[in-house]
């Protein structure tokens, strides 16, 4: 979260992606910074995931991501 806020303070359009388990963490974080930064959640855990796993995950959250960091770039 304090990544994408910089890159955006600096004027490039981000979006982070992080796991399911997040989302509560992620809404704290926009509220204690002040900032509401495009993010993506993919189901949890990842860690644990192969690599054939980790690429289906990336593949089903791509368009999101894409919308997502269309949206960041029209702010």
């Amino acid at each position: 979260m304090h990544d994408t806020t910089d890159l955006e303070g600096r004027g490039l359009p981000s979006v982070f992606v992080a796991s399911s388990e997040f989302v509560d963490a992620a809404e704290t974080q926009a509220e204690a910074l002040g900032f509401e930064a495009a993010r993506v959640f993919v189901p949890h855990p990842i860690q644990d995931r192969t690599d054939d796993e980790v690429r289906q995950l990336a593949d089903a959250a791509f368009a999101e991501i894409v919308g997502a960091i269309s949206d960041a770039s029209e702010r």
